[in-house]
């Protein structure tokens, strides 16, 4: 079982996560709220509105990619190395209606000095498994907040 990160650590990725939030337009867009980071991980919530359905009512597979690619980018950046997504799958398995609540709980798998892999699992309110995500990340060079 994983250690929780010491007090520094976790309060550098918070402070990752304040300065990210501050600048994520799609997030706010999307009432995405960061509900939980530390380093390596990252939960976001969004609840499904009628304006992110598609044409038969349930919500576009497109916005549930976005939700676990928002886990995915904050995760990747806890650590306060710039970070991007390289690539990613995502596999839709239920769909999501009007009125349910997401949760994208994403997790590092394995973080190199350049590359990274993260799995981003997306649930509705019942825990039923919606979405299954993986993310392939590349650091670029600099820091997301100053130290």
């Amino acid at each position: 079982m994983a250690r929780p990160p010491d007090a520094a650590a976790q309060s550098l990725a918070e402070r990752v996560r304040d300065t990210m939030l501050a600048k994520d337009a799609a997030a706010r867009s999307l009432n995405i709220k960061v509900v939980a980071i530390s380093p390596g991980t990252a939960s976001v919530t969004m609840t499904v509105r009628a304006d992110m359905t598609n044409g038969f009512g349930i919500c576009h597979g497109g916005l549930v990619a976005t939700l676990a690619d928002t886990a995915f980018a904050y995760a990747c950046n806890s650590w306060n190395e710039r970070t991007v997504a390289a690539g990613f799958d995502v596999q839709l398995l239920a769909a999501a209606q009007v009125g349910d609540t997401l949760v994208a709980d994403a997790a590092v798998l394995v973080q190199g000095k350049r590359t990274g892999v993260y799995d981003v699992n997306v649930s509705n309110q019942n825990k039923l498994l919606v979405a299954a995500f993986r993310g392939r990340s590349h650091r670029l060079t600099g820091r997301v907040v100053e130290v």
